[in-house]
């Protein structure tokens, strides 16, 4: 399982070279799980840096947990939520860092990947985050929200490109778990930057099944306000942006699949996917498949059991990409490794559990060496 242990040994291994790992022994998925799980801690130095970085890094984690042990907001005990909440009511946000590829202009491009899991109160007439004492009751619910921050070079400028997932928490039993409530986008790069969001809309008699409320703003030509209702089709739909809030595992919570089951469902490509390749945002059809037992992932810490799931985007018959995505078996069940097809993949560097949004002051960032991420640049 991925513990404390395994990552201080991947650690290690990071440090002294070891090669990437081999990925699931029996190559289940599709056929794209080559890669490693390496946590990269601390670089190595000598002499006073060395010391320096040690004596920054063990600073800004006490300060962490003082500011958590003084903020631990108590949630309120809900039945159908189970131990949900001993892991995800603790005041603090689980931080993951990873490792970039993203094909951009034709090439492979390096970047970092940091995935952001929190849990909020959300005001479902605003679709924000609800202060508290702000809104009626009945207007709030919990979510569990998910950031993803992806950063890469493509020659001499960078994208700086963001998604944020909104997904209720107290969903009904005849529900899909997780229900998205939300989807955003912003990505800047030095020739422009775009926002978009996609807010679901209750069904109405003229849209039984629903819609979809598209919204962007762009700075290309040819782009630049648009707002679109698209309507839901029929069965279960899945944002391809929600993937790795949806097919994690979560203590007494009901799975989006069964093991050894698959499900064809209609799919709303990434916001990223269509941003990247100027595609107007429109349902299409994909198929989710989960591994019927846990696989063995090869890392250069060790051998790690994971949950494998394969993702095939469609067009009719034509499959158009296909991903693999691999959890860790043990809780927290911590994404370990993405790929896809197109090629954007992601392999885990590091993972903590910090309320980041109180560690803003001068030496806090050595804190990013817990998820595997250097020092911002300049």
């Amino acid at each position: 399982m991925i513990t404390d242990a395994f990552l201080s040994r991947a650690r290690r291994a990071a440090r002294a070279g070891s090669p990437a790992g081999r990925g699931p022994r029996d190559g289940a998925g599709s056929g794209s799980g080559s890669g490693s799980v390496s946590v990269s801690g601390s670089v190595s130095g000598s002499g006073r840096r060395a010391r320096a970085r040690a004596t920054a890094l063990a600073a800004a984690a006490l300060a962490a947990a003082a500011l958590t042990a003084a903020s631990n907001p108590t949630r309120p005990a809900r039945a159908e939520t189970g131990d949900f909440w001993a892991s995800w009511g603790d005041g603090k946000a689980e931080l993951s860092g990873y490792r970039l590829k993203m094909p951009r202009y034709g090439q492979p491009r390096d970047g970092s990947l940091v995935l952001i899991y929190v849990t909020e109160d959300f005001s479902d007439s605003l679709r924000v985050k609800a202060d508290p004492g702000r809104h009626p009751a009945s207007d709030v619910y919990p979510v569990l929200k998910l950031n993803s921050i992806r950063k890469f070079q493509t020659g001499i400028y960078d994208y700086s490109v963001m998604t944020s997932v909104f997904a209720r928490l107290d969903f009904a039993a005849t529900e899909r778990p997780f229900p998205l409530r939300k989807l955003s986008l912003s990505s800047q790069e030095w020739c422009g930057h775009v926002y978009h969001q996609v807010v679901p809309q209750a069904a109405t008699p003229a849209t039984p099944l629903g819609q979809w409320l598209s919204t962007s703003h762009s700075y290309f030509d040819g782009e630049a306000d648009e707002q679109r209702a698209l309507p839901v089709p029929p069965g279960v739909v899945v944002a391809e942006d929600e993937l790795p809030l949806l097919l994690r595992s979560y203590a007494q919570r009901r799975a989006f699949l069964a093991p050894g089951e698959s499900r064809t469902v209609a799919f709303l490509p990434s916001l990223v996917r269509t941003r990247l390749l100027h595609q107007r945002l429109a349902f299409t059809e994909a198929s989710i498949s989960r591994a019927r037992e846990p696989l063995a992932y090869k890392t250069p810490a060790g051998e790690v059991q994971v949950i494998a799931y394969t993702v095939a985007i469609r067009d009719g018959e034509t499959i158009r990409d296909r991903a693999s995505f691999y959890f860790a078996a043990a809780p927290p069940h911590r994404l370990v490794h993405y790929r896809w097809d197109s090629g954007e993949e992601a392999t885990l560097l590091g993972s903590t559990r910090l309320p980041y949004w109180q560690l803003h002051d001068n030496g806090h960032e050595a804190l990013l060496k817990q998820l595997g991420l250097g020092l911002p640049r300049n």
